[in-house]
């Protein structure tokens, strides 16, 4: 059974921060590198940062570089994002999932996601 739950998103004022957690189900987690996305009012979803399955490097869309740090723990099968200095553009919906392409996100199960809101 699948399993992706996210948590920790909230109301914050900018340049505030925020940990947003995710539990992914041991199926996915055990093969996959990981990414956090966001989905605003109104816009397609976007890839945010990703992770890899073995040493961890990570990759930033250009938007949230220096500002977001994903991390992951592989005992707890969980993945993290650190968001700080927090800008009223970053209010969306996040979702975690594996690392897919656009054209792939049709096809697999997304999470109910957190939404994150930022005041200016």
């Amino acid at each position: 059974q699948v399993q992706l739950v996210e948590s920790g998103g909230n109301l914050v004022q900018a340049g505030g921060s925020l940990r947003l957690s995710c539990t992914v189900s041991r199926s996915i987690f055990s093969i996959a590198a990981m990414a956090w996305y966001r989905q605003a009012p109104g816009k397609e979803r976007e890839l945010v940062a990703t992770i890899t399955r073995i040493g961890g490097s990570t990759s930033y869309a250009d938007s949230v570089k220096g500002r977001f740090t994903i991390s992951r723990d592989n005992a707890e099968n969980s993945v993290y994002l650190q968001m700080n200095s927090l800008k009223p553009e970053d209010t969306a919906v996040y979702y975690c999932n594996r690392l897919l392409t656009q054209v792939q996100y049709q096809y697999y199960y997304w999470g109910q996601g957190t939404q994150v809101t930022v005041s200016s």
